[in-house]
C-alpha cells in the first residue's frame, strides 16, 4: 500500500508536459481527412528533423564513399524501426498525457529515474555534437566564420527561434516544415544530377548478410560500425521523449475516446508522411556519398572535404555536375541545406532538454532559464572538441572532427534501449493505454524484436568501437585493458536493462492496483 501511495503522490504533483504549448492547438471534428491531418501536421516534422541531421548526414554519405550501396537497406530497416516507435510514443502522450520521461518517473524509484535521466542527457549532448558543429561549419562555409564564435552563434540562434513559441507553436512547425523542404530540394537536385546506378540502389534495399561484418575496415569504418553509426543517426533515443510531449499539443477533449482515436490515428499518418520524406533524404545522402564523385577522389570525408570536392569540377561524375561546381552552385547549396539541418536539429534538440529534465527530475525553472541551462549543458562537449579538432588547415584535424560525430551517432545505439523498453512496457500496459489502445500483438512483437536486435547488434560492433579509442596500432597491453573494458561495459548495459525491465513491471503491477 506504502508503494502504491507513493506513485499516486507523483502523479499529482505532476505537471502537463511542455505545459506552456500543451493543448493549445485546435483541431477540427466531423471535418474532411486532408483538412483534420493538415490540423495535426506539425509534430511529426519537429520529430523528422532529428532523423536528417548532420549526424544522419555524417554516417550516410561516409557511409556511401566508404561501401556504395551496401548499407541502403539498413537505413530502410532503421526508418520502418523509427515509424514504429514514433507511433508508440505519440500515442503514450495522447492517450496517457505523460511524456515519456513523466510516464518513466512514475513507475520508477529515484535512483534509477536519475540515471536514466544522465544516459538521456548524454544522447542529446551526442546528439548535439553532430548537429551544432554542423551547423557551425556551415557558417564557416558559408561566411568565413571561426567555427567557435559559429558554435555559439547557433546556440543564440536557436534561442531566438524558439521565443516563437509565445506567439504560437504552429510558427515553430511552419519554419521546420519550410527547412526539411529547403534539405530534400538540394539533394534531390544533386542527385539527381549525378545520374546514379539506379538498379543498383534498387537492389540494395534488399538486407545482406554483408552489413554485419567487422572487417574489412575502409577508412578505419567497418560495415557494423557504419551500420550502428546510421541506426544511432536514424532512431534517435530523444525523439521518443519530444514526440510524447508534443502529440500533446493538439486540444482534444481525452473524455471522449472517439476522439482520442482519431488524434492517434491522425498523429500516425503525420509522423509517417514526415520519417518517410527523412528515409528520402537519407537515402539521398549515401547515394550522394557513392555517386556524385569518382571514387576515391575525396581524401577528405569531413564537411569541409565535401564543400571541397563540390566546387571543384575535376571531382565531379559527369559534365553537368562538374559545370555546376564550378561556378560554386553546388556547395553553396551543401553549405545552405546543411545550415538548415543544424539549426531545425537544435530548435528540438533544445524542446527534448526541457522535456527530460522537468519529467525525469522535475527541475522547474523560468522558461528562458530552463532553455538556457539545457542548451548550454549540451554545449559544453561541442565547444570543447571544437577546440580540439577544428583547427584550419590539415585533413587530418577534419577527418578527426569527422570520426567524432559519426562517434557519436554510435553512442546512441548504444543508449537506445534505455528508451525504447520504457517505451514498450508502458504502452502494452492494458492499465495505461486502456484496451483500447494498447499494443497490438504484431507491434508489440515488432517492437521487442527491435530493441533486442539492437542490442546484440550494440555488443557484436562494442569491441571495435572500444578498440578505436587506442589508434590505428594499439599496443598489446591496450588490446587487453580494451578486452576488459568491453565486458564490464557489456555488464553495464545488460545489468542496468534488467534493473530497467524488473523496476518498470513492478511499478506498472502497483499502478494497476
Amino acid at each position: 500500500m506504502a508503494e502504491e501511495s507513493s506513485i499516486e503522490n507523483k502523479r499529482k504533483i505532476s505537471d502537463l508536459s511542455l505545459s506552456e504549448i500543451n493543448g493549445t492547438v485546435e483541431v477540427p471534428t466531423g471535418k474532411g481527412f486532408w483538412r483534420t491531418l493538415l490540423a495535426y501536421s506539425g509534430p511529426g516534422a519537429l520529430v523528422a528533423v532529428g532523423y536528417m541531421d548532420p549526424g544522419n548526414w555524417s554516417t550516410s554519405i561516409t557511409g556511401g564513399q566508404n561501401f556504395q550501396y551496401m548499407l541502403m537497406s539498413v537505413i530502410l530497416l532503421s526508418s520502418l524501426v523509427a515509424m514504429l516507435l514514433q507511433y508508440m510514443a505519440a500515442k503514450l502522450g495522447i492517450v496517457t498525457q505523460e511524456d515519456l520521461a513523466q510516464a518513466i518517473r512514475l513507475r520508477t524509484d529515484k535512483k534509477l529515474a536519475f540515471i536514466l535521466w544522465i544516459i538521456t542527457e548524454l544522447a542529446i549532448m551526442a546528439t548535439d555534437i553532430a548537429e551544432v558543429i554542423g551547423a557551425a561549419i556551415a557558417l564557416y562555409l558559408l561566411f568565413n566564420i571561426p567555427l567557435l564564435i559559429a558554435v555559439f552563434i547557433t546556440v543564440l540562434d536557436v534561442l531566438l527561434l524558439l521565443l516563437l513559441a509565445h506567439i504560437g507553436f504552429r510558427k515553430i512547425e511552419a519554419i521546420v516544415v519550410c527547412l526539411i523542404f529547403v534539405i530534400l530540394f538540394v539533394f534531390v537536385y544533386q542527385v539527381a544530377l549525378s545520374n546514379p546506378t539506379w538498379s543498383a540502389i534498387i537492389a540494395s534495399f534488399v538486407p545482406i548478410s554483408d552489413v554485419l561484418q567487422t572487417s574489412p575496415a575502409v577508412n578505419g569504418m567497418t560495415p557494423l560500425a557504419g551500420s550502428l553509426g546510421i541506426i544511432g543517426a536514424t532512431v534517435m533515443p530523444h525523439n521518443l521523449y519530444l514526440h510524447s510531449a508534443i502529440s500533446q499539443s493538439r486540444k482534444i477533449d481525452h473524455a471522449n475516446q472517439d476522439q482520442v482515436a482519431a488524434a492517434v490515428r491522425f498523429t500516425m499518418w503525420d509522423s509517417n508522411i514526415q520519417l518517410g520524406l527523412a528515409f528520402v533524404v537519407n537515402a539521398l545522402l549515401l547515394v550522394m556519398g557513392a555517386a556524385v564523385f569518382k571514387t576515391g577522389a575525396v581524401q577528405d570525408p569531413s564537411f569541409f572535404g565535401l564543400y571541397e570536392a563540390l566546387s571543384n569540377p575535376d571531382f565531379m561524375a559527369n559534365s553537368v555536375l562538374a559545370d555546376l561546381a564550378s561556378k560554386g552552385v553546388l556547395a553553396t547549396l551543401f553549405a545552405v541545406a546543411l545550415l538548415a539541418s543544424g539549426q531545425n536539429s537544435t530548435i528540438t534538440g533544445t524542446l527534448t532538454g526541457q522535456v527530460i529534465m522537468e519529467g525525469f527530475i522535475e527541475m522547474k525553472l523560468p522558461l528562458w532559464a530552463r532553455r538556457l541551462i539545457t542548451r548550454l549543458i549540451a554545449i559544453i562537449p561541442v565547444v570543447l572538441s571544437v577546440m580540439y579538432t577544428s583547427q584550419k588547415g590539415t585533413v587530418e584535424e577534419h577527418i578527426a572532427l569527422n570520426n567524432l560525430m559519426n562517434n557519436s551517432q554510435v553512442f546512441l545505439a548504444l543508449a537506445l534501449p534505455f528508451s525504447i523498453i520504457p517505451l514498450l512496457m508502458i504502452t502494452d500496459a492494458e492499465r495505461d493505454m486502456g484496451h483500447r489502445f494498447k499494443n497490438t500483438l504484431i507491434v508489440k512483437v515488432l517492437g521487442w524484436v527491435s530493441v533486442i536486435g539492437l542490442t546484440v547488434l550494440n555488443m557484436l560492433g562494442l569491441p571495435d568501437e572500444i578498440l578505436s579509442f587506442f589508434g590505428d596500432n594499439p599496443t598489446d597491453g591496450q588490446i587487453s585493458l580494451a578486452h576488459v573494458l568491453v565486458i564490464l561495459t557489456m555488464a553495464f548495459i545488460l545489468a542496468l536493462l534488467a534493473w530497467t525491465i524488473i523496476t518498470l513491471h513492478k511499478g506498472n503491477k502497483a499502478l494497476a492496483k
